[in-house]
């Protein structure tokens, strides 16, 4: 990274130094764009970069609220609404004790990138709370959500911002926040996608972001002619992400061999059957229990604070947990252990030393802002169906969500190929995705 690229960078650097996955995230990027930025001086001229690294809007709030034993709670409550110049602000809610704004100015801005890469009109943001919903009963969860709602409600709406689900906010918060909203604004919109089906959800929306990173790894195991079919797959997390991941990799002839959640991972060498994971559906969505009982239950091998990385031989990697998942040392294990296609469910789960171990290895390593970008096209599929008061079949929904993700395995691909790097992912999202965000906002002027 040099000259103007590596100018932009350092004044970050410089005026936010404890940002750091905000830093890890815009470095990845910039690093990425540096040949662009040469090759076509008008994104210069017009400050793109210096504008796209700030946040349109960052709004701070604090969320009061009263728990079951009558004792007042204090939480903080953030959106940042990073960039419209493609459609109103779309992105998720996190509530989870490790949120902070870096956090969350980190998911935005991969989220602009993402929501681009889709096709669809949607800008990007981020939201959420350090409030964190395990543990507490499903009264606390509500009444956290209104009083985080009486706030938010007057910064989105179905043109303006539509949050959706992420990491602690599943169907039940997301129905508790849109009551909310609805008896704020008097008015019944499509302004929370996630929403549940008999009251403007779309179906696949639950499935979309782990049935998107297969169908990408679909893709990308396609340029050299190969398929999931008897393909061992390691798959981090145990959550929604996690376990549609799974799914799909049974659709397509895969075996998943491995969960993990914070507590450890499960290795089972037998392959995780429809039945088993029928079972950690159950376990994980209804009894909320930890993945160790997996273990106990079917004798597969436990790992206690390990990840699923390196454990055993697998020829594919789905991590679907949360970022900085997969370290340098456990990139060279999954290399070494025959590992040919990484594909990221979560947001940016790989550190950049483990990037550049993949890479240097040929391993075919599809990045979170293309890989999982499923779940916000199916949020949009959402949208769509909302103002045109319709619902789609499962059927409809899965292959427009099928066409999108090989639609931008082919602009990534494509614009890798263009900079001279072919079949480099990391290169081919962050241009493909930066190009239409950068062309509307020199369109729309200095704003």
């Amino acid at each position: 990274m040099r000259g103007y690229v590596k100018d932009v960078y350092d004044k970050l650097a410089r005026k936010y130094p404890w940002e750091h996955e905000f830093l890890q995230a815009a470095l990845e990027v910039l690093e990425s764009l540096g040949p662009l930025m040469e090759r076509e001086p008008r994104y210069r001229k017009h400050r793109i970069l210096e504008r796209l690294i700030e946040p349109e809007r960052t709004i701070l709030f604090r969320v009061p609220w009263v728990d079951d034993q009558g004792d007042i709670q204090v939480n903080s409550g953030y959106r940042v609404e990073f960039n419209s110049a493609l459609g109103p602000y779309k992105g998720g809610l996190r509530f989870h004790h490790s949120v902070t704004l870096g956090i969350l100015k980190f998911l935005g801005f991969e989220q602009v990138f993402k929501n681009s890469l889709t096709g669809l009109p949607l800008g990007g943001g981020k939201g959420g709370s350090d409030f964190e919903p395990k543990g507490m009963s499903d009264n606390e969860v509500m009444r956290f959500c209104q009083s985080f709602m009486d706030e938010l409600h007057r910064h989105i709406g179905p043109n303006t911002d539509i949050p959706a689900g992420d990491i602690g906010v599943g169907g039940r918060e997301i129905g508790f926040l849109f009551g909310r909203y609805k008896k704020l604004r008097n008015a019944f919109e499509g302004v929370l996608t996630g929403k549940g089906l008999n009251w403007g959800g779309s179906l696949i929306r639950p499935e979309a972001t782990g049935y998107g990173a297969v169908y990408f790894a679909q893709a990308m195991l396609a340029t050299g002619s190969n398929a999931f079919e008897g393909k061992k797959v390691l798959i981090s997390g145990s959550g929604n992400v996690a376990q549609f991941t799974a799914e799909k990799v049974l659709d397509l002839g895969g075996t998943p061999i491995s969960f993990s959640d914070s507590t450890g991972s499960i290795i089972d060498t037998d392959g995780i059957t429809r039945e088993k994971l029928a079972w950690v559906m159950e376990l994980k969505n209804q009894r909320r229990g930890r993945i160790k009982e997996y273990a106990d239950e079917f004798g597969a091998d436990y790992f206690e604070g390990e990840r699923p990385w390196g454990l055993t031989e697998a020829q594919v990697a789905l991590p679907c947990a949360t970022q900085n998942e997969i370290n340098k040392a456990e990139a060279e294990a999954l290399v070494k252990n025959g590992c040919i296609c990484v594909s990221e469910g979560a947001n940016m789960p790989t550190e950049p030393d483990a990037v550049a171990v993949f890479q240097g290895a040929k391993v075919l390593f599809g990045p979170g802002k293309a890989a999982n970008a499923g779940g916000v096209a199916v949020s949009g599929l959402e949208m769509s169906q909302n103002s045109m008061r319709l619902s789609w079949t499962s059927e409809e929904v899965d292959t427009r969500l099928h066409g999108i993700m090989n639609s931008i395995h082919e602009d990534c691909v494509n614009a890798s190929a263009d900079l001279g790097v072919q079949g480099d992912y990391v290169i081919g999202a962050n241009v493909a995705g930066f190009r239409k965000v950068a062309d509307a906002m020199i369109d729309q002027g200095v704003v």
